[in-house]
């Protein structure tokens, strides 16, 4: 029912993927009202597709953030530290803030300097205090390396797809933590997996559908450079 919940408003849009089951969590609901996706893509933020941002990225469609977020949303509570690795325009970030709390931080990582100082002049837009408290930071740098000065995290997102699961990303995780990403070659067979840790060196995955995802890769080939 997704590609049914495009919407003329951005209420009607998250209502939308609430009255087509998409979201189901109350709490996913609210952080998603709370962030106008307007704010974030400049064209048809309200339709529910992905929507290009430059520099060969997109935002991604309003059902996998609410995907995302529902997976996520027993780790995303008040005080948790949470990763959003590929943050591209910010929005998932702004989302997850919207459910951490106060006393929560959201660190988003992306390669590409175009696309932060967008997403920061976006989140701004939507709400100046969340970048002036720190709770969210936006940080320029190699995704697949993570931010393990920040960690370690409650929750971690990955936008785009990994070859295999980034070893860093699950050190940085913090135990009882939960990361979800899409794993595959690109332009091939991808699926979104859940990690969960149970312990420094014990991790489960559970595969949860099959996605396609742009590659997980290095600025260079990501601009054709």
């Amino acid at each position: 029912m997704a590609w049914r919940s495009s919407g003329k408003t951005h209420a009607e849009l998250i209502n939308n993927l609430f009255n087509n089951g998409v979201i189901t969590n109350q709490r996913v609901r609210n952080a998603m009202l709370a962030v106008d996706r307007s704010f974030f893509s400049p064209k048809n933020p309200y339709d529910d597709s992905p929507q290009y941002i430059g520099s060969s990225v997109t935002i991604s469609a309003p059902h996998m953030h609410a995907y995302a977020l529902e997976v996520l949303s027993d780790k995303l509570v008040d005080g948790a530290r949470v990763l959003d690795i590929g943050s591209g325009s910010g929005y998932l970030t702004a989302c997850m803030a919207a459910m951490v709390g106060d006393s929560g931080k959201v660190i988003g990582v992306e390669h590409i300097e175009d696309l932060v100082k967008k997403s920061v002049e976006s989140i701004n837009k939507w709400n100046e205090n969340v970048l002036s408290s720190e709770k969210i930071k936006i940080i320029l740098g190699d995704g697949r390396e993570g931010s393990s000065e920040n960690g370690p995290y409650d929750a971690i997102h990955v936008g785009a797809a990994a070859s295999d699961i980034p070893q860093a990303l699950i050190e940085q995780l913090a135990v009882n933590g939960r990361m979800v990403l899409p794993v595959g070659p690109a332009g091939g067979s991808q699926e979104f997996i859940q990690i969960d840790k149970f312990d420094k060196n014990k991790i489960s995955t559970k595969n949860l559908m099959g996605v396609m995802y742009v590659p997980l890769t290095d600025k260079k080939k990501q601009l054709n450079k």
